[in-house]
């Protein structure tokens, strides 16, 4: 059912607002965003973004999914989604163990090649206890929201002296 619905028998418009806008006018008012960049970048100490998130399977931070015994058996591992050319880069195989560092701290967990990331960009979903993904992130607020920074983080890839 999609939103708005002339009545409650109504399965709703294929478009919102295509009629117009619920103001006096029926004109949308669009407020321009300015894109602030990231507190942190990447540079030469840690190369990559890292950026964090839900799985389909996990879709908060696992409390509840990961008691599922069908939901854990699909994701059941903490995994660092890489592109192809990211691990080709990096002299890494999927399914390797690595080390996601940042400057406020690190995670062990096993590489995944993921063809739908950009080369350069790292996910890591933050559901896993034994990978805390949020231990990584970049506390600093927006300016305006006050939102932290969790989704852009500059990091590295590192390769345990035990898996070399």
């Amino acid at each position: 059912m999609t939103y708005p619905c002339a009545d409650e028998n109504s399965a709703g418009r294929e478009v919102i607002f295509g009629d117009g806008f619920p103001t006096p006018s029926g004109r949308g008012r669009m407020t321009p965003a300015e894109v602030l960049p990231p507190d942190e970048t990447p540079d030469e100490e840690f190369p990559i973004v890292l950026t964090t998130g839900r799985l389909l399977e996990h879709w908060h931070t696992g409390s509840m999914t990961r008691r599922s015994p069908v939901l854990d058996a699909i994701e059941p591992e903490p995994e660092v989604h890489m592109a192809p050319e990211t691990l080709q880069s990096l002299q890494i195989e999927a399914g390797a163990m690595v080390r996601v560092v940042t400057r406020r701290g690190e995670i062990e967990l096993a590489a995944r090649m993921d063809p739908k990331l950009p080369s350069g960009l790292i996910f890591v979903p933050f559901c896993f206890y034994e990978a805390p993904a949020n231990y990584l992130t970049n506390p600093a607020l927006d300016p305006y929201g006050k939102i932290p920074e969790l989704k852009f983080a500059a990091a590295r890839i590192e390769v345990p002296a035990a898996a070399e």
